[in-house]
Protein backbone atom coordinates (compact mmCIF):
# COMPACT_ATOMS: atom_id res chain seq x y z
CA UNK A 1 0.00 0.00 0.00
CA UNK A 2 2.88 2.34 0.79
CA UNK A 3 4.35 1.86 -2.70
CA UNK A 4 1.00 2.60 -4.32
CA UNK A 5 0.60 5.82 -2.33
CA UNK A 6 4.15 6.83 -3.26
CA UNK A 7 3.40 6.10 -6.92
CA UNK A 8 0.21 8.18 -6.85
CA UNK A 9 2.06 11.09 -5.28
CA UNK A 10 4.79 10.72 -7.93
CA UNK A 11 2.21 10.88 -10.74
CA UNK A 12 0.96 14.17 -9.29
CA UNK A 13 4.42 15.65 -8.74
CA UNK A 14 6.14 14.33 -11.88
CA UNK A 15 4.66 16.97 -14.26
CA UNK A 16 5.63 19.67 -11.78
CA UNK A 17 9.18 18.36 -11.63
CA UNK A 18 9.30 17.96 -15.41
CA UNK A 19 8.04 21.50 -15.96
CA UNK A 20 10.58 22.92 -13.52
CA UNK A 21 13.35 20.99 -15.28
CA UNK A 22 12.19 22.45 -18.60
CA UNK A 23 12.30 25.94 -17.07
CA UNK A 24 15.76 25.41 -15.62
CA UNK A 25 16.83 23.98 -18.98
CA UNK A 26 15.79 27.20 -20.72
CA UNK A 27 17.57 29.40 -18.19
CA UNK A 28 20.80 27.40 -18.32
CA UNK A 29 20.67 27.40 -22.12
CA UNK A 30 20.19 31.17 -22.09
CA UNK A 31 23.13 31.51 -19.69
CA UNK A 32 25.33 29.46 -22.01
CA UNK A 33 24.28 31.73 -24.88
CA UNK A 34 24.84 34.96 -22.88
CA UNK A 35 21.11 35.69 -22.70
CA UNK A 36 18.85 36.32 -19.71
CA UNK A 37 16.23 33.77 -20.67
CA UNK A 38 12.56 33.30 -19.69
CA UNK A 39 11.31 32.73 -16.13
CA UNK A 40 11.78 29.25 -14.70
CA UNK A 41 8.00 28.88 -14.53
CA UNK A 42 7.51 29.80 -18.21
CA UNK A 43 6.76 26.16 -19.28
CA UNK A 44 3.78 26.15 -16.90
CA UNK A 45 2.54 29.47 -18.30
CA UNK A 46 2.80 28.04 -21.82
CA UNK A 47 0.87 24.88 -20.94
CA UNK A 48 -1.85 26.82 -19.09
CA UNK A 49 -2.22 29.10 -22.12
CA UNK A 50 -2.54 26.08 -24.41
CA UNK A 51 -5.16 24.50 -22.12
CA UNK A 52 -7.26 27.64 -22.41
CA UNK A 53 -7.35 27.60 -26.21
CA UNK A 54 -10.11 26.15 -28.37
CA UNK A 55 -9.85 22.44 -29.20
CA UNK A 56 -8.98 21.93 -32.85
CA UNK A 57 -7.81 18.72 -34.52
CA UNK A 58 -7.71 17.44 -38.09
CA UNK A 59 -9.54 14.24 -37.09
CA UNK A 60 -10.63 12.51 -33.85
CA UNK A 61 -7.72 10.07 -34.03
CA UNK A 62 -5.33 12.89 -33.12
CA UNK A 63 -7.25 13.62 -29.93
CA UNK A 64 -7.27 9.94 -28.96
CA UNK A 65 -3.54 9.70 -29.64
CA UNK A 66 -2.81 12.66 -27.36
CA UNK A 67 -4.86 11.16 -24.52
CA UNK A 68 -3.24 7.73 -24.88
CA UNK A 69 0.22 9.28 -25.04
CA UNK A 70 -0.16 11.17 -21.77
CA UNK A 71 -1.92 8.21 -20.12
CA UNK A 72 0.91 5.85 -21.09
CA UNK A 73 3.54 8.28 -19.83
CA UNK A 74 1.72 8.74 -16.51
CA UNK A 75 1.25 4.98 -16.14
CA UNK A 76 4.96 4.41 -16.75
CA UNK A 77 5.84 6.84 -13.99
CA UNK A 78 3.30 5.16 -11.68
CA UNK A 79 4.79 1.72 -12.33
CA UNK A 80 8.32 3.03 -11.82
CA UNK A 81 7.64 4.56 -8.41
CA UNK A 82 5.56 1.50 -7.47
CA UNK A 83 8.88 -0.33 -8.02
CA UNK A 84 7.44 -2.53 -10.73
CA UNK A 85 9.01 -4.42 -13.61
CA UNK A 86 11.31 -2.39 -15.87
CA UNK A 87 10.34 -4.38 -18.96
CA UNK A 88 6.65 -3.69 -18.33
CA UNK A 89 7.44 0.01 -17.91
CA UNK A 90 9.30 -0.05 -21.22
CA UNK A 91 6.37 -1.65 -23.05
CA UNK A 92 3.87 0.85 -21.62
CA UNK A 93 6.14 3.74 -22.61
CA UNK A 94 6.39 2.33 -26.14
CA UNK A 95 2.59 2.23 -26.48
CA UNK A 96 2.46 5.97 -25.87
CA UNK A 97 5.23 6.64 -28.39
CA UNK A 98 3.43 4.58 -31.03
CA UNK A 99 0.21 6.54 -30.54
CA UNK A 100 2.11 9.82 -30.84
CA UNK A 101 3.39 8.68 -34.24
CA UNK A 102 -0.07 7.41 -35.24
CA UNK A 103 -1.62 10.77 -34.40
CA UNK A 104 0.92 12.58 -36.57
CA UNK A 105 0.38 10.08 -39.39
CA UNK A 106 -3.37 10.76 -39.25
CA UNK A 107 -2.84 14.35 -40.41
CA UNK A 108 -2.39 15.09 -44.14
CA UNK A 109 0.32 17.70 -43.52
CA UNK A 110 3.66 16.74 -45.14
CA UNK A 111 5.53 18.23 -42.17
CA UNK A 112 3.55 16.03 -39.78
CA UNK A 113 4.09 12.96 -41.97
CA UNK A 114 7.85 13.50 -42.19
CA UNK A 115 8.02 14.20 -38.46
CA UNK A 116 6.19 10.94 -37.74
CA UNK A 117 8.61 9.01 -39.94
CA UNK A 118 11.56 10.56 -38.16
CA UNK A 119 10.01 9.80 -34.79
CA UNK A 120 9.80 6.15 -35.85
CA UNK A 121 13.48 6.26 -36.78
CA UNK A 122 14.30 7.65 -33.35
CA UNK A 123 12.34 4.83 -31.75
CA UNK A 124 14.28 2.37 -33.91
CA UNK A 125 17.46 3.82 -32.42
CA UNK A 126 16.72 4.27 -28.72
CA UNK A 127 14.39 1.35 -27.97
CA UNK A 128 16.93 -1.47 -28.63
CA UNK A 129 19.49 0.44 -26.56
CA UNK A 130 17.03 0.93 -23.70
CA UNK A 131 16.20 -2.79 -23.75
CA UNK A 132 19.93 -3.59 -23.54
CA UNK A 133 20.29 -1.23 -20.58
CA UNK A 134 17.40 -2.93 -18.77
CA UNK A 135 18.73 -6.40 -19.57
CA UNK A 136 22.20 -5.49 -18.29
CA UNK A 137 20.68 -4.21 -15.05
CA UNK A 138 18.86 -7.51 -14.66
CA UNK A 139 22.12 -9.40 -15.29
CA UNK A 140 23.70 -7.62 -12.32
CA UNK A 141 20.75 -7.79 -9.92
CA UNK A 142 19.14 -11.04 -11.11
CA UNK A 143 15.73 -9.46 -11.67
CA UNK A 144 13.89 -6.90 -13.78
CA UNK A 145 12.19 -5.59 -10.63
CA UNK A 146 13.18 -2.15 -9.39
CA UNK A 147 13.08 -3.49 -5.83
CA UNK A 148 15.99 -5.82 -6.70
CA UNK A 149 18.01 -2.86 -7.96
CA UNK A 150 17.29 -0.84 -4.81
CA UNK A 151 18.35 -3.82 -2.67
CA UNK A 152 21.61 -4.29 -4.57
CA UNK A 153 24.53 -3.57 -2.18
CA UNK A 154 26.71 -1.62 -4.63
CA UNK A 155 25.87 1.07 -7.22
CA UNK A 156 25.15 -0.32 -10.68
CA UNK A 157 27.41 2.39 -12.09
CA UNK A 158 30.41 0.40 -10.86
CA UNK A 159 29.38 -2.63 -12.95
CA UNK A 160 27.71 -0.83 -15.85
CA UNK A 161 29.64 2.37 -16.63
CA UNK A 162 29.39 1.89 -20.39
CA UNK A 163 25.67 1.12 -20.17
CA UNK A 164 25.15 4.46 -18.44
CA UNK A 165 26.73 6.14 -21.48
CA UNK A 166 24.33 4.16 -23.67
CA UNK A 167 21.45 5.40 -21.51
CA UNK A 168 22.79 8.91 -22.10
CA UNK A 169 22.10 8.47 -25.82
CA UNK A 170 18.53 7.46 -24.97
CA UNK A 171 18.13 10.49 -22.70
CA UNK A 172 19.41 12.85 -25.40
CA UNK A 173 16.87 11.52 -27.89
CA UNK A 174 13.98 11.57 -25.40
CA UNK A 175 14.84 15.12 -24.35
CA UNK A 176 14.80 16.11 -28.05
CA UNK A 177 18.26 17.61 -27.79
CA UNK A 178 20.78 18.25 -30.55
CA UNK A 179 22.17 16.42 -32.43
CA UNK A 180 19.13 14.11 -32.29
CA UNK A 181 16.22 16.59 -32.40
CA UNK A 182 15.23 15.51 -35.90
CA UNK A 183 11.54 14.77 -35.21
CA UNK A 184 10.39 17.73 -33.09
CA UNK A 185 12.81 20.38 -31.91
CA UNK A 186 12.19 22.42 -28.75
CA UNK A 187 14.05 25.45 -30.12
CA UNK A 188 12.37 28.73 -30.99
CA UNK A 189 13.14 28.59 -34.71
CA UNK A 190 10.83 25.57 -35.05
CA UNK A 191 7.82 26.78 -33.10
CA UNK A 192 5.69 26.95 -36.28
CA UNK A 193 6.86 23.75 -37.97
CA UNK A 194 7.67 21.15 -35.31
CA UNK A 195 7.66 17.88 -37.18
CA UNK A 196 5.59 15.27 -35.38
CA UNK A 197 3.83 18.03 -33.35
CA UNK A 198 2.97 20.31 -36.31
CA UNK A 199 -0.76 19.51 -36.45
CA UNK A 200 -1.29 19.57 -32.67
CA UNK A 201 -2.51 22.74 -31.00
CA UNK A 202 -4.33 24.00 -27.93
CA UNK A 203 -5.18 21.51 -25.17
CA UNK A 204 -3.91 18.52 -27.15
CA UNK A 205 -0.49 20.08 -27.57
CA UNK A 206 -0.55 20.82 -23.84
CA UNK A 207 -1.23 17.14 -23.13
CA UNK A 208 1.72 16.13 -25.28
CA UNK A 209 3.97 18.60 -23.46
CA UNK A 210 2.84 17.21 -20.10
CA UNK A 211 3.48 13.68 -21.36
CA UNK A 212 6.97 14.77 -22.35
CA UNK A 213 7.55 15.97 -18.78
CA UNK A 214 6.47 12.56 -17.51
CA UNK A 215 8.93 10.87 -19.88
CA UNK A 216 11.80 13.11 -18.79
CA UNK A 217 11.16 12.24 -15.14
CA UNK A 218 10.95 8.54 -16.01
CA UNK A 219 14.23 8.42 -17.95
CA UNK A 220 15.99 10.42 -15.24
CA UNK A 221 14.52 7.97 -12.74
CA UNK A 222 16.11 5.10 -14.64
CA UNK A 223 19.39 7.04 -14.57
CA UNK A 224 19.05 7.36 -10.79
CA UNK A 225 18.98 3.56 -10.45
CA UNK A 226 22.65 3.50 -11.39
CA UNK A 227 23.51 5.06 -8.00
CA UNK A 228 20.51 4.05 -5.89
CA UNK A 229 22.63 3.28 -2.83
CA UNK A 230 23.17 6.96 -2.02
CA UNK A 231 20.70 9.86 -2.10
CA UNK A 232 23.56 12.34 -2.46
CA UNK A 233 25.03 10.25 -5.26
CA UNK A 234 21.68 10.25 -7.08
CA UNK A 235 21.38 14.05 -6.87
CA UNK A 236 24.96 14.62 -8.07
CA UNK A 237 24.62 12.06 -10.86
CA UNK A 238 21.33 13.47 -12.16
CA UNK A 239 22.48 17.10 -11.93
CA UNK A 240 25.72 16.33 -13.78
CA UNK A 241 23.91 14.25 -16.41
CA UNK A 242 21.25 16.87 -17.11
CA UNK A 243 23.78 19.69 -17.32
CA UNK A 244 25.84 17.61 -19.75
CA UNK A 245 22.73 17.09 -21.89
CA UNK A 246 22.13 20.86 -22.00
CA UNK A 247 25.79 21.47 -22.85
CA UNK A 248 25.70 18.91 -25.68
CA UNK A 249 22.53 20.54 -27.01
CA UNK A 250 24.28 23.91 -27.19
CA UNK A 251 27.56 22.82 -28.73
CA UNK A 252 26.23 20.30 -31.26
CA UNK A 253 24.41 20.95 -34.52
CA UNK A 254 21.45 18.86 -35.64
CA UNK A 255 22.59 15.85 -37.66
CA UNK A 256 20.74 13.81 -40.28
CA UNK A 257 18.72 10.70 -39.50
CA UNK A 258 21.23 8.59 -41.42
CA UNK A 259 24.04 9.84 -39.19
CA UNK A 260 21.92 9.16 -36.12
CA UNK A 261 21.18 5.58 -37.14
CA UNK A 262 24.75 4.83 -38.07
CA UNK A 263 26.53 6.49 -35.16
CA UNK A 264 24.18 5.82 -32.24
CA UNK A 265 23.43 2.20 -33.05
CA UNK A 266 27.08 1.43 -33.78
CA UNK A 267 28.46 3.10 -30.67
CA UNK A 268 25.56 1.95 -28.50
CA UNK A 269 25.80 -1.70 -29.48
CA UNK A 270 29.62 -1.74 -29.20
CA UNK A 271 29.52 -0.23 -25.70
CA UNK A 272 26.74 -2.64 -24.69
CA UNK A 273 28.59 -5.72 -25.92
CA UNK A 274 31.84 -4.64 -24.23
CA UNK A 275 30.10 -3.99 -20.91
CA UNK A 276 28.13 -7.25 -21.01
CA UNK A 277 31.25 -9.25 -21.85
CA UNK A 278 33.02 -7.51 -18.99
CA UNK A 279 30.26 -8.71 -16.66
CA UNK A 280 30.81 -12.29 -17.79
CA UNK A 281 34.59 -12.06 -17.39
CA UNK A 282 34.36 -10.38 -13.99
Amino acid sequence: MGKIILALVAVILAPLAGGLLAGVDRRVTAWLQSRYGPPVLQPFYDVLKLLGKQKMVVNPWQALSAYVYVAAAATSVFLFFAQGDLLLIFFVLTIGAVFLVAGAMAAPSPYSQIGAQRELLQMLVYEPLLVLVIVSMAMVTGSFKITAILDHPTPLLHDLPLMFIVLGYVLTIKLRKSPFDIAASQHAHQEIVRGVLTEYSGPYLALIEIAHWFEVVLVLGICSLFYATSAVGVVVLLAATYFLEILIDNVMARMTWRWMLRSVLTVGFVLSVVNILWLYVA
